[in-house]
């Protein structure tokens, strides 16, 4: 089957792009040797960030969930966390793990993850969800796996927040040449055979509202500004290109800001269990919309 097909090539990228170990240790030797005050760093931090009302507190356990170089996981470990990184291939991890980047790792599909029902508190899928050939059948994997909550860090789909494009959709649905004309990315494919899936805020609500969870939150950001090389500009001195990426950065948060273009990125936490109102309040300043999900009527 053609989603096979994709996780097996999914499974041996890094190894064709870092064929070694010591190819392996080199790419973390450079990520050290970059240190944090640059836009690679930066603009990182702004996905990690949306993590942060979660990690208040120091006893959880999370799963990271195609975690491939176990950068997920160090950001949890480093708030006083506990962290189990996953991915498809370990041999990266592997190496994560010697480095001390992270304290354990193991081999996981996320559409067959091996873990018991309520094994961790959180599970984490930040930049993979769009990678998986059956997205649905990994999250409800991840859902069965946590104890309070699924966090899904991906790209915003914009149909739903531009009514103006879904009105062409509609009135151009008949002419599919001139609608993906229009639309360039409405069927975005990756080399190694995945489509790219992108996330709305309203399939997550019906999935919550199917399986009975009780709330949804949501916190959309713009960090889509990496470029190679990033890594090299420093965050602390002037330069043109810095200049620039912070220009776009505002204007497009200005716009998202006039709800004139919808986010990057959405991050999602699908909570199992409502909770706590301290944990609720720190979403609340972090920028997250909570959405509460009435029970059904039908089912006591």
């Amino acid at each position: 089957m053609r989603h096979k097909e994709s996780y097996n090539r999914h499974n041996e990228w890094y190894n064709e792009h870092f064929p070694s170990e010591s190819a392996k240790s080199d790419f973390y030797g450079k990520v050290r040797a970059t240190g944090k005050n640059n836009v690679a760093h930066w603009l990182q931090q702004l996905f990690f960030s949306c993590l942060d009302p979660l990690l208040d507190r120091k006893d959880r356990s999370w799963l990271t969930v195609g975690d491939a170089y176990g950068f997920d996981a160090q950001y949890i470990l480093n708030s006083g966390n506990k962290a189990l990184a996953t991915d498809l291939n370990t041999d990266f991890l592997s190496v994560a793990l010697k480095e001390g980047i992270i304290n354990a790792c193991a081999p996981e599909n996320a559409e067959k993850l091996s873990r018991e029902d309520n094994s961790f508190d959180f599970v984490l899928c930040k930049e993979s969800y769009h990678h998986f050939p059956r997205p649905y059948a990994a999250m409800y994997e991840m859902i069965r796996v946590a104890r309070s909550g699924v966090v899904v860090i991906e790209p915003q789909d914009p149909v739903t927040k531009m009514p103006l494009l879904l009105m062409l959709s509609n009135l151009f649905a008949q002419n599919r040449q001139f609608i993906n004309k229009l639309w360039k990315n409405r069927f975005s494919f990756e080399p190694v055979g995945n489509f790219v899936y992108k996330v709305s805020e309203r399939e997550f609500e019906k999935l919550a509202a199917g399986l009975g969870l009780p709330m949804v939150g949501f916190k959309k950001i713009n960090p889509n500004y990496w470029f190679k090389g990033a890594e090299s500009i420093s965050t602390d001195q002037y330069s043109r290109q810095l200049f620039f990426i912070k220009m776009k950065k505002f204007l497009f948060d200005t716009l998202f800001k006039l709800r004139i273009m919808p986010s990057q990125v959405l991050t999602t936490v699908i909570f199992k269990q409502l909770p706590d109102g301290h944990t609720i309040n720190l979403l609340k300043k972090s920028g997250y919309h909570l959405v509460y999900i009435p029970q059904n009527p039908y089912l006591n």
